[in-house]
């Protein structure tokens, strides 16, 4: 094996992987075509990322990350009242919102966050913009197919 085989910084990788929460899986390549990504461009937490390092092409490990440590702990700070006259800016003024629904929002890096509904009141609805696994133990398996 030589060390160019090896995950590190800034490679670009072809793997299967599960990602699993409480509630079972979230995401999960096997039985389908292999994902592919470059690490450090934020499609994986950098938790997750920091957990491939050194691994090498044809491993197939199971990743066991502890509450929090793949999506940082729930912050209280991330539940936010928004009031219904800005969300009119965003979906049509008369829609209905319902507990444990997910909306997007632009982001002002012309990107886009989500934000799942946790109370409706007439004049605003408190969102969760907390990553849904925040403070949550999640297994993460991955086989590496290939590193570039």
């Amino acid at each position: 094996m030589t060390a160019n085989t090896l995950i590190q910084p800034g490679s670009f990788l072809t793997l299967h992987y599960r990602l699993s929460g409480p509630q079972g899986d979230i995401i999960n390549t096997f039985g389908g075509p292999p994902a592919t990504l470059s690490l450090g461009n934020g499609e994986l937490s950098p938790a997750m990322e920091a957990r491939l390092m050194g691994l090498a092409e044809g491993e197939h490990v199971t990743l066991d990350m502890s509450a929090g440590e793949a999506f940082g702990e729930r912050n209280p700070d991330m539940l936010q009242w928004v009031q219904r006259q800005l969300l009119a800016q965003f979906d049509e003024a008369d829609a209905q919102y319902h507990v444990g629904e997910v909306l997007e929002f632009p982001a002002p890096d012309n990107g886009r966050y989500a934000g799942a509904v946790v109370q409706v009141r007439d004049d605003a609805v408190l969102f969760d913009f907390n990553h849904p696994l925040a403070g949550k133990a999640v297994s993460l398996e991955v086989q590496v197919i290939g590193v570039l």
